[in-house]
C-alpha cells in the first residue's frame, strides 16, 4: 500500500534552533508522533493542524527513483554498511521529493521502527516493495531483496518505455496529420474553392462540403479553439475510463493481445520471483502479485488459482488451468514447483517474458508504421482529392 492506514496529513508550524519559522506538511500517526518526527530534525512543533483524511494521499515512488534507490541500498548493504548509512547514501541519488521521503524513513528507523513500517508510514512504496521488505527482515537478507527489487522496477521501466513507444509514434503521426489537415482546410481549400467558383466551375456536393467546412473553421477559429479545449478537457478529466475502454477495445486485436499478456507476465513473474527469494509464502506473494495485474482474463485466473490453492488445491494441478499463460509456461512453472525451485523459474520466465514484449512490441511497430501511413494519405488525400476533381475538370474543359 502507498500509505499507512493510520497516517494523518498535519499542516504544521514549527521553530528551529535559530529561532526560525519553518511550515510545511509531513504524515503522523498523532500530533505526537508528528512532533517526535519534527524534533529528530532539529525542530520543535508550535502548531498543528490535521488535514481531510483526502489530502493524505501520497504518490508512488517514480520508477526511476525506485530503481536508483534499491540499486545504492543493495550495493551498500552487500558489503556491510549499516542500514541508517545506506539509507544517507541512497537518499543522495533519487530526486528532491523522494530524499525527503527517505530521510524521514531514515529518522523513523533510527527511533526503532523496523525499515518496512517506516516506508510504509512514510509513503509512496506499494504493497509489493513493502511486503518484500517485510519478509527480507524476517530472513535478514535485506541486500538481496532491494536487489531483486532494483531488478523488477528496471524490468518494469523497459517495459513502460517499449509500450511507450508504441503510443508515442501513432501520437506523432496523429498530431502531424491534423495540423497538415487543418491548414489545408483553412488556408488552401477555401483560396482554391473561391477561384473554382470566380471561374464559374460547377462543384461536386463532397467539394462544396470541405469548402464550407474549411471557410467556417477559418472565420470562427476562436470558438473552434474552445471546442477543442473543452473536449480536450474533458478527455483528461475521464482519461482512465477512457484508457480502461481503449484498452479493452485494443485487447481483441490478436497482436496487440498477445503483447499485452506478455507485458502482464513478465509483470508477474518479475514480482513472484522477487516475493518468493525474500521468504513470502507462494500463496501470500499471489495475493500480491495479481494485484499487479490489469489484463481481466490473466487476473481472473491468477485469483482462481489463488483461492484454490488455500482452500487445498495442488498448485502442480491449479496451473495447468491458468490458460493465459502458453503452454510451454505453464508446463515449466510445474516441473520446477516439483523440483522445489519456483523462484528461479518465476526469474528465468520474468526475462524470457521481457524478451518476448521486446520481439512482439517490435513487430506492433513494423505492423502500425505502414497502417498509419495509408491512414495519414486518407486522411489528406480526400482533401486533396476534393479540390484536384473540379481542377481536372476545368483542365479538361479548357482544353
Amino acid at each position: 500500500m502507498s500509505t499507512a492506514e493510520s497516517s494523518t496529513q498535519f499542516f504544521y508550524t514549527a521553530a528551529g534552533a535559530d529561532g526560525s519559522r519553518k511550515r510545511g506538511l509531513r504524515l503522523a500517526r498523532s500530533q505526537h508522533a508528528l512532533s517526535e518526527s519534527l524534533r529528530e530534525d532539529g525542530l520543535l512543533l508550535l502548531n498543528a493542524r490535521r488535514l481531510p483524511s483526502w489530502t493524505a494521499g501520497v504518490s508512488d515512488l517514480p520508477i526511476r527513483d525506485q530503481v536508483a534507490f534499491n540499486t545504492q541500498l543493495a550495493s551498500l548493504l552487500n558489503r556491510g554498511v549499516p542500514l541508517i548509512e545506506a539509507l544517507e547514501v541512497a537518499g543522495s541519488v533519487v530526486t528532491k521529493r523522494t530524499h525527503e521521503r527517505v530521510e524521514r524513513i531514515r529518522s523513523l528507523v533510527r527511533a526503532g521502527s523496523a525499515f518496512a513500517d517506516a516506508c510504509a508510514q512514510v509513503g509512496g512504496f506499494d504493497e509489493i516493495t513493502v511486503t518484500v521488505y517485510r519478509a527480507a527482515e524476517r530472513t535478514g537478507d535485506l541486500a538481496d531483496a532491494a536487489r531483486r527489487l532494483a531488478q523488477a522496477a528496471q524490468r518494469k521501466q523497459a517495459i513502460a518505455s517499449k509500450a511507450g513507444t508504441l503510443l508515442i509514434y501513432p501520437a506523432i503521426v496523429v498530431s502531424i496529420s491534423v495540423l497538415i489537415s487543418i491548414f489545408v482546410l483553412t488556408v488552401a481549400v477555401p483560396q482554391i474553392g473561391e477561384a473554382l467558383a470566380d471561374a464559374g466551375v460547377e462543384l461536386p456536393w463532397y467539394t462544396e462540403l470541405v469548402i464550407t467546412l474549411g471557410i467556417g473553421l477559418r472565420e470562427n477559429g476562436f470558438a473552434a479553439l474552445l471546442i477543442f479545449g473543452a473536449l480536450l478537457a474533458v478527455a483528461i478529466m475521464a482519461r482512465r475510463i477512457l484508457a480502461l475502454g481503449f484498452f479493452a477495445v485494443m485487447r481483441r486485436v490478436p497482436a496487440v493481445r498477445k503483447l499485452t499478456t506478455s507485458i502482464e507476465s513478465a509483470r508477474f513473474f518479475a514480482v513472484m520471483g522477487a516475493m518468493t527469494r525474500s521468504g513470502v509464502p507462494v500463496g501470500d506473494a499471489l495475493a500480491v502479485a495479481s494485484g499487479a495485474v490489469s489484463h481481466p482474463e490473466l487476473r481472473q485466473q491468477l485469483d482462481d488459482l489463488r483461492r484454490r490453492l488455500v482452500e487445498g488445491g495442488l498448485l502442480r494441478t491449479l496451473l495447468e488451468r491458468v490458460e493465459a499463460f502458453p503452454l510451454a509456461t505453464r508446463r515449466l512453472l510445474i516441473a520446477a514447483e516439483r523440483s522445489g525451485d519456483l523462484d528461479t523459474a518465476f526469474d528465468n520466465l520474468a526475462s524470457d517474458m521481457a524478451e518476448d514484449v521486446d520481439i512482439r512490441s517490435a513487430r506492433l511497430l513494423a505492423m502500425l508504421e505502414p497502417l498509419l501511413i495509408v491512414a495519414m494519405f486518407l486522411v489528406i488525400g480526400s482533401l486533396l482529392l476534393s479540390i484536384l476533381v473540379p481542377l481536372l475538370s476545368l483542365t479538361g474543359q479548357a482544353g
